[in-house]
């Protein structure tokens, strides 16, 4: 069965930090580019950032560049969304997806359609 585990959201302070993990089952991370999304209440889906899996070149939405990082370990088949300095802004419900988008979607990493696989999605709430 094909699964994708997100974990790793919480309650965390402005300017402070959380990795998010996604973990698969059923399939190889490897095979597919790997991205974040998230949304918030009456928001729409937003591109975080995404790894793909010809290179392993790294993508992020200007609104978190600089600040998150995304990573692969593929021995343990899982992709890491290690998020600094966060901000009230970032609070959401982040979801993490496996796909193969077409160019397009890099451009501005906003086609989750592209997407074939997805997780439940991990709460991160930013707030004093």
């Amino acid at each position: 069965q094909v699964r994708l585990v997100e974990s790793g959201g919480g309650l965390v302070q402005p300017g402070g930090s959380l990795r998010l993990s996604c973990v698969a089952s059923g399939f190889t991370l490897d095979v597919y580019t790997i991205a974040w999304f998230r949304q918030a209440p009456r928001k729409e889906r937003e591109g975080v950032s995404c790894i793909t899996n010809s290179d392993d070149s790294t993508y992020y939405a200007d609104s978190v560049k600089g600040r998150f990082t995304i990573s692969r370990d593929s021995a343990k088949n899982t992709v890491y969304l290690q998020m600094s300095s966060l901000k009230p802004e970032d609070t959401a419900t982040y979801y993490c997806a496996a796909g193969s988008p077409s160019r397009s979607y890099f451009t501005d990493l906003r086609d989750w359609d592209e997407f074939t696989y997805w997780g439940q999605g991990t709460q991160v709430t930013v707030s004093s």
